[in-house]
């Protein structure tokens, strides 16, 4: 498996700090992005602790099987999923512990959306707690793979909100899930099958708010290089405003000359 990687973080147009922070592992295939929330550098703090510890955390497991989990497994989901899951507890935890004993940094808490590329399985192990979201582009179809944890888009699945409402509520901020709010924490997971030419998008709010899901799929595929990409994702998202920070991380993916395209061409 080959892995193209672009990535970009911007303040946007309206905001005086950036709370957004990603962390990139290339060794590992390993993608991290969160969204801090909090106000003052509360937000930064909180993101900032996020990736670095679901990093760290990914990072010392690879090199010892047998590191601590902070979760309890789930049989039917793989150990790099697993070890996802166990790495955003650790930070949530360690976030809410924080926020407890630092008077200044209480109310503080973060989104996290962990990719965690595994070739043997020529798979996508994926975390996430919060509104950024992962989208999958395949064949000219761009999926979210992710549901936001967030009041309007429960307001949507209930059918109180239509999801053009949703889209011009004043309550799109509000999240009813995030990092460091409760000393426990419930994670989404999802684990995908891969396939030559697919493309991932690891995106914050400052995006999604910004661009439209046919704009973005346009974008991925009129700019075929993933930092192009990922540069022009961000120029949009300011040039329709730029009200909130934005990060994003785009992966192509190539599974090389062994991929089942490449066996079906010799067959041709």
């Amino acid at each position: 498996m080959r892995v193209e990687i672009g990535a970009r973080t911007d303040m946007g147009r309206v905001r005086n700090n950036n709370e957004d922070s990603y962390r990139v592992v290339p060794a590992l295939n390993l993608f991290v992005i969160s969204d801090g929330m909090g106000g003052e550098a509360h937000g930064e703090v909180a993101s900032a602790m996020a990736v670095e510890i679901v990093a760290t955390h990914c990072l010392e497991a690879a090199n010892n099987a047998s590191a601590p989990s902070f979760a309890e497994p789930q049989p039917e989901l793989s150990e790099k999923t697993n070890r996802l899951a166990s790495a955003v507890q650790l930070a949530n935890r360690r976030n809410h512990e924080a926020a407890l004993s630092n008077p200044r940094q209480c109310g503080m808490g973060a989104t996290v959306l962990a990719a965690w590329l595994d070739p043997a399985r020529r798979a996508l192990n994926l975390v996430h707690v919060g509104d950024s979201r992962a989208y999958l582009l395949r064949a000219g179809t761009l999926q979210q793979l992710t549901q936001d944890h967030s009041l309007v888009a429960e307001q949507v699945r209930r059918g109180i909100l239509t999801p053009q409402q949703a889209d011009t509520s004043t309550m799109q901020s509000v999240l009813l899930r995030a990092l460091g709010t409760q000393a426990e924490v419930e994670v989404d997971t999802d684990e995908q099958l891969l396939i030559d030419g697919d493309a991932l998008l690891l995106c914050t709010d400052g995006l999604t708010r910004m661009v439209t899901d046919p704009e973005i799929a346009s974008t991925l595929l009129t700019y075929p290089a993933a930092q192009a990409a990922a540069d022009r994702l961000v120029d949009l998202a300011n040039e329709y405003g730029g009200e909130d920070n934005v990060t994003l991380v785009v992966l192509r993916i190539a599974l090389g000359a062994d991929g089942w395209l490449a066996r079906l061409r010799r067959w041709l």
